[in-house]
């Protein structure tokens, strides 16, 4: 353990079990308590779009709405205090994910009225980021997203592949169809080539021309090819992560690092010793 990192109270730690891991029957407990009231939260929002559900029910939205997010509120207060290093949660991926998922509600209510600002109706819709808590207890996340930034390089290279392709065709399309067939410009014919290569095909602009047909033809058996690409490449990342699975939840309870081996006793961060 390093010098300036403080040892933490006995409740502290407990605390730390609770919201942070889910190897014990309390921190399972919370993470399925938490996980509910997520999927109850994104459902209202929904919901709430609907018109006629928003007058019918329109009170019954505005207080479960307070609920959740008083619940979030308080879990996001005992996720700051549960480690000695907060600010490692606030400016992590979930720390923002739940004060978005929170903000909202607060915001709404001190601008409020009946002047009520479009842009701030609007941000209320931000409480759909909720969803994003869902991955926080889903174990195989770890493994998506581990394979995923694995193969961040190669869907790079990939796509600006793709890109090039959109724009050497585009081009082409552009020069055999012209005006008269919609093809206005380069970027509009751009614009058709990457619909086309991905499978879309609105049928807002289609070519007339043989020669532009048999180009629109290979673009397309071209596009099943390309949509395979990207798959594969996650999927090998992915079956790499499965091969070394790691099942332990534990967090550091001193600067909220994650993803320790399985026999870990301490961070391998910070050296903070874990709750083993």
């Amino acid at each position: 353990m390093k010098e300036n990192d403080k040892p933490i109270p006995t409740w502290k730690h407990k605390l730390h079990e609770v919201i942070y891991e889910a190897d014990t029957p309390a921190g399972k407990f919370f993470d399925i308590a938490i996980l509910v009231v997520i999927i109850i939260s994104v459902a209202l929002v929904m919901m709430e779009s609907v018109s006629w559900m928003l007058l019918k029910y329109s009170w019954e939205f505005y207080v479960a709405e307070w609920i959740i997010t008083g619940i979030f509120t308080v879990e996001y207060i005992l996720r700051l205090i549960a480690i000695n290093k907060p600010k490692r949660y606030i400016f992590s991926f979930y720390g923002i994910v739940d004060l978005l998922s929170t903000l909202p509600s607060y915001i709404g209510f001190i601008f409020g009225g009946a002047n009520l600002l479009f842009a701030i109706r609007a941000l209320r819709l931000l409480r759909v980021f909720r969803i994003l808590k869902v991955t926080r207890y889903i174990g195989e996340s770890r493994k998506l997203i581990s394979a995923l930034k694995n193969s961040k390089a190669k869907i790079l290279v990939f796509l600006f592949a793709v890109l090039i392709i959109c724009v050497i065709a585009g081009t082409l399309m552009h020069l055999v169809e012209g005006s008269g067939a919609g093809f206005d410009n380069i970027p509009l014919s751009i614009y058709w080539c990457i619909v086309t290569l991905t499978t879309v095909g609105f049928g807002d602009i289609a070519p007339v021309t043989p020669l532009g047909r048999l180009i629109a033809s290979l673009i397309m058996i071209t596009g099943y090819g390309i949509i395979a690409v990207p798959t594969g490449i996650v999927s090998a990342e992915f079956s790499k992560a499965v091969d070394k699975p790691i099942n332990n939840t534990q967090a550091c309870p001193n600067c909220n690092e994650g993803r320790h081996l399985d026999d870990a006793e301490f961070c391998h961060n910070c050296g903070y010793k874990l709750n083993v």
